[in-house]
């Protein structure tokens, strides 16, 4: 016992010192959590600090991010690469301790957390990956997937919307391998919560299918890891349900006058009252010094070295039994797409382009998506309660299943299914697919209405972010939807999304650009993307070459495809809005006014481009007219000297109508491109 408090009050003292070192920072949360951490990391965590990556490993997250010292601390301890001067500049440029845990630039870290409740609902998801790599993979007498997923969370992550998106999917999910250990201290940086968070936490779990273990003391090593090893032989045990483990804790544990007040929350506990401390905890070491002794019992190199190569002898007999499933589950956990990979997207672009079909785009993503997910076990998708608008479903992709004990059901061939109907969960479906993709084995896409992906904006952004493999399927990107109206009907979120830094946008026009932006997104291993659809059908746009689609935008028909030798002006479009675009060139070619058209699938794409290649599509000299059915700000920066779009919310009727009334003819585009060149 004497040395689990040693253990804790290492956390307590490095979290303070380092707050008061960067003046910035919580050091609450990290004091109060302390025990609860020592209770999983010193005696149940799964883990190899000297292999941060090791496939089957135990995943921990915080989703209480602003507790970000906690996690350092313990990396440190543990044995990570995180040297005690990367402790000592918390939260200083470019550092490896920033203020939020960021995956990718701290080692151990396994996602990046702050957003609250995001934390919790990316763990929900590394625990489906766990769940279905395992009912994949596993096979009698080689048990090679089998870990857990472990999130502690406090009451701000419960307050948040999405927690109960991700408590009640994990429940019908049945995933027993996730343990949640909730930081209930009552205070947040208003102060108690009593006034404003009077949900009862326990039954709400419960009535999600969790089991609940109440009322622990959180300041009690032993008890929280009594309570941890209850979960792991419950679920062991034939128990279905994720557990959560209500830790009763005071924030700021140790400090004489900050603790149990939101004055521990998010500010340096100050000189004074850190001498206060160290004389409460009896800690005499100076700041940032650790006693040999303590660094011993936190110590987990060797034991984690030894359960990584007793896991790999374990491989080694599953490989030897099972080659093809061993090097099958080898390449998914790298995110390696397979060999042929090029040649299935060629053939895919190919009959696309060949069979010409005017189809919505949305049907054009599926028709490429049964290429894709026939070809790409690993393709996982799902839809936000409208699998049948969105069209995510392919024939390789049954609906995703588990029976009452828990267990993943297989279809008569022995395959899972890859199809999650996530339910009315728009920003949990997002968040819960970051965690899919941060665990490894799957590339995650989900489906829903473009107007929605407001609800899912935040977990998108930290895709990017976290530069993860994530694939968005928008479908009824515009007016087009028709009668639905102005709630439903997108006009800045094309403009919007496209904000985002380091994701790929995509509003293809046809089955080819939409084969070409699955191609991509799929390549993409370390950016997300997000194809935007029509609900409408959109005729073939000919072509004569398929290559530059891939980059973004391309010359799709120059004047002298409509009689012109001259070109007076470019117009550029997207999506649905490109056969306007080729019915107005056909029109000013009446008018002896020879235009270029075109077709920009993707900005994102297109603005990486060397500068060559853009000035190719867009020469120099030549008035440009953009058209697109949505906000109008994002196209002045390619130097337009007018566009055709909607600055208003649109309106509820026949989509014919609507075209009309908001100047989506090609006559209108005509007039404009025609009064661009007057002025030019």
């Amino acid at each position: 016992m004497a040395n689990q408090q040693h253990m804790a009050n290492a956390i307590r003292a490095l979290a303070m010192d380092a707050v008061q070192q960067a003046n910035s920072g919580h050091p609450g949360a990290p004091m109060g959590m302390a025990d609860m951490a020592v209770a999983l990391w010193g005696d149940h965590l799964q883990h190899n600090p000297k292999n941060p990556h090791w496939a089957n490993r135990d995943r921990f997250v915080l989703s209480n991010g602003h507790a970000s010292m906690l996690i350092y601390a313990v990396l440190h301890l543990t044995g990570y690469k995180l040297p005690i001067e990367e402790i000592k500049n918390f939260r200083t440029l470019h550092s490896k301790t920033a203020g939020h845990p960021e995956v990718g630039v701290t080692p151990g870290v396994e996602t990046t957390t702050g957003p609250l409740g995001q934390g919790i609902t990316n763990a929900v998801g590394m625990a489906l990956a766990e769940k279905m790599l395992a009912a994949e993979f596993n096979q009698p007498g080689h048990t090679v997937v089998d870990h857990h997923t472990y999130v502690f969370l406090g009451d701000g992550c419960l307050m948040e919307g999405i927690s109960h998106e991700a408590v009640a999917l994990a429940g019908a999910w049945k995933l027993n391998k996730l343990i949640a250990l909730y930081d209930d201290n009552g205070i947040s940086i208003d102060g108690k919560v009593a006034p404003w968070f009077i949900d009862n936490t326990p039954q709400r779990f419960a009535a999600c299918g969790w089991n609940v273990i109440d009322a622990v003391d959180g300041h009690d090593a032993a008890a929280v890891s009594k309570a941890i090893a209850a979960a792991k032989v419950s679920a062991h045990n034939g128990s279905t349900g994720p557990t959560l483990i209500v830790c009763k804790t005071a924030i700021g544990k140790g400090s004489p006058n900050r603790a149990g007040t939101s004055k521990a929350h998010g500010e340096p506990l100050g000189a004074e009252e850190i001498k206060l401390t160290r004389a409460a905890l009896g800690w005499t070491a100076e700041p940032f010094k650790i006693s040999k002794e303590i660094y011993a019992d936190w110590d987990a190199k060797v034991a984690g070295q030894a359960r990584e190569e007793a896991w790999n002898k374990k491989f080694a007999a599953y490989k030897a039994a099972f080659p093809a499933q061993a090097k099958e589950f080898l390449r998914r956990m790298k995110g390696e797409l397979p060999k042929n990979f090029n040649q299935v997207a060629f053939d895919a672009v190919v009959a696309a382009h060949t069979k010409a079909e005017t189809v919505a785009s949305r049907k054009a993503s599926q028709l490429a998506l049964e290429a894709f997910t026939a070809a790409l076990p690993e393709m996982l998708g799902g839809s936000a309660d409208l699998t049948g608008s969105n069209l995510t479903n392919t024939k390789s992709t049954p609906a995703f299943r588990v029976d009452l004990a828990g267990d993943v059901v297989k279809t008569e061939d022995g395959a899972i299914g890859r199809h999650i109907n996530y339910g009315v969960r728009e920003f949990g479906m997002a968040a819960i697919m970051n965690g899919v993709a941060l665990h490894g084995g799957y590339i995650p896409y989900g489906g829903t209405f473009l107007t929605f992906s407001d609800y899912s904006r935040n977990a998108i952004r930290m895709a990017a972010l976290m530069k993860q493999r994530v694939v968005h399927v928008f479908t009824h990107d515009s007016i087009g939807l028709g009668e639905d109206g102005p709630t439903h009907q997108s006009i800045e979120h094309a403009a919007s999304l496209r904000l985002i830094p380091g994701l790929d946008v995509w509003r293809p026009a046809d089955t080819a650009e939409t084969t070409v932006a699955w191609a991509v997104a799929l390549q993409n291993a370390s950016r997300p993307s997000a194809l935007l659809l029509s609900r409408q059908n959109l005729s073939y746009a000919p072509k004569s070459d398929l290559g530059d689609i891939s980059r973004g935008a391309y010359v799709l028909a120059e004047p002298s495809e409509v009689g012109m030798q001259k070109t007076h002006g470019v117009i550029i479009a997207t999506g649905s809005e490109v056969q306007l675009a080729l019915a107005a060139q056909k029109l000013l070619a009446d008018r002896k006014i020879g235009v270029r058209v075109v077709s920009m699938p993707s900005t994102t794409v297109f603005d990486r481009q060397e500068v060559a290649y853009k000035q190719q599509v867009l020469p120099a000299g030549l008035p440009r007219v953009a058209v697109e059915m949505g906000s109008t700000d994002g196209w002045w920066k390619y130097g337009c000297a007018a566009v055709v779009g909607i600055d208003t919310y649109g309106e509820s009727a026949p989509a014919p109508v609507l075209f009309k009334h908001f100047g989506f003819t090609a006559e209108n585009v005509a007039d404009t491109v025609h009064a661009a060149l007057l002025k030019a």
